[in-house]
C-alpha cells in the first residue's frame, strides 16, 4: 500500500496538469474568439457623441424619441459586433416615436444573455408596449425570448434572422437584404416578410465588411432607411389591430 501511494499521487498529479492545461488552452482560444469583433464605424460613433436624448445605464444604451413615448424596442446587437454600430438605424427607429434600447451584450454574443429583456423591462414602468429585436443572433435570441415570454413583448422584430422558436409570424417581422441568401433561405412563412433588394447581411449595423457576406448593391444608409419605414409601418399596423380587437 506505501508504494501505490505515491504512485497514485503522480497519476493524479499528471491527470490534474493535463486537465489544466486543456482548460488554459480552451479558455485562451475562446479569450482570442471574441476579441476579434466587428467595430462601430465612425458615422456610429458620431451619433453617440452627439448624445442628444442618448443614455447610458449600465449596459443598456437609451435612445429616446424628442416626445414622450409608451412604445419601446429592445435590440440585440449581432454576435461579435460592437452594440455602438446599430446607434445609425437605432436613431433613425426612434424618430417614430419609439424608445430604443440596445443591449450590451456578454463578450458580444447574445447567446450569453438571451433573456436580458426580463431586467430590461422593469427599468422603464412607463412603457406600456414592449417590441424585442435584433440582428443576426441577436434576432435569434430575441426571437427565443419572445417565444417564451408571450405575455411581455408584443411583437418581435428580425434583421437578417428568422424566428427562432414558436413565435407566431403575424406578430413577427422579418426583415432582410436580398443578397443575404442564407437567411432567405430559412424562412417558411410568408406573413410580415420584408426583403430589401440590393441589401446585405451586414448593413443593418454600421461595422463594415462582414466575412462571407456579399458586397450590397444599395449603401447601409438606404438600407437602414428601408428597415425603419418597415418597422414604423409594422408597428402601426399592430396598434391597429389592437384597436380594432
Amino acid at each position: 500500500m506505501k508504494k501505490t501511494r505515491p504512485a497514485f499521487r503522480r497519476k493524479f498529479k499528471i491527470i490534474a496538469g493535463i486537465f489544466l492545461l486543456t482548460a488554459a488552452i480552451l479558455a485562451g482560444a475562446f479569450f482570442a474568439y471574441v476579441s476579434d469583433y466587428y467595430r462601430a464605424d465612425e458615422l456610429a460613433l458620431e451619433v453617440m457623441a452627439q448624445g442628444e436624448n442618448i443614455s447610458v445605464q449600465g449596459n443598456l444604451t437609451v435612445l429616446s424619441p424628442s416626445y414622450p413615448t409608451d412604445t419601446a424596442l429592445i435590440f440585440y446587437p449581432g454576435a461579435k459586433v460592437e452594440a455602438e454600430a446599430y446607434l445609425p438605424l437605432l436613431d433613425r427607429i426612434r424618430q417614430d416615436g419609439i424608445c430604443c434600447i440596445l443591449v450590451e451584450m456578454p463578450f458580444r454574443m447574445a447567446i450569453f444573455d438571451w433573456d436580458a429583456a426580463a431586467e430590461v423591462i422593469p427599468q422603464f414602468p412607463d412603457i406600456r408596449h414592449w417590441y424585442i429585436g435584433g440582428h443576426s443572433m441577436g434576432g435569434a435570441m430575441a426571437s427565443q425570448f419572445a417565444s417564451r415570454n408571450l405575455d411581455q413583448v408584443e411583437g418581435l422584430i428580425l434583421m437578417g434572422a428568422y424566428i427562432y422558436g414558436d413565435y407566431p409570424p403575424e406578430k413577427a417581422l422579418t426583415i432582410y437584404g436580398s443578397l443575404n441568401q442564407s437567411v432567405e433561405d430559412k424562412i417558411d412563412y410568408t406573413q410580415n416578410v420584408y426583403e430589401i433588394q440590393g441589401g446585405n447581411h451586414a448593413q443593418f449595423g454600421n461595422y463594415g465588411p462582414q466575412k462571407g457576406d456579399l458586397p450590397a448593391t444599395i449603401t447601409a444608409e438606404k438600407q437602414q432607411e428601408q428597415t425603419a419605414l418597415a418597422i414604423g409601418e409594422f408597428l402601426a399596423r399592430q396598434n391597429q389591430a389592437e384597436m380594432a380587437g
